[in-house]
């Protein structure tokens, strides 16, 4: 996983837990709902990176790169 993927998956998570913080104190569902979207969504992409970086380490192993 890339530090650039990494940093972004990060912000989009963070961003999704102030949209729902500030949704659950102001009352807007709209705005707690997105920005539990946002979390899920950037949740579902480090979870795809996970799995290359994995992938990536055993084709290393495999290919004797380590």
């Amino acid at each position: 996983m890339g530090v650039h993927d990494k940093f972004e998956n990060k912000a989009e998570e963070l961003k999704g837990r102030a949209k729902e913080a500030t949704g659950a104190a102001t009352g807007d569902d709209d705005l707690k709902t997105e920005g539990k979207a946002d979390q899920a969504s950037a949740a579902i992409k480090q979870g795809g990176e996970k799995i290359k970086d994995k992938a990536n380490e055993i084709t290393d192993k495999i290919v004797g790169n380590n």
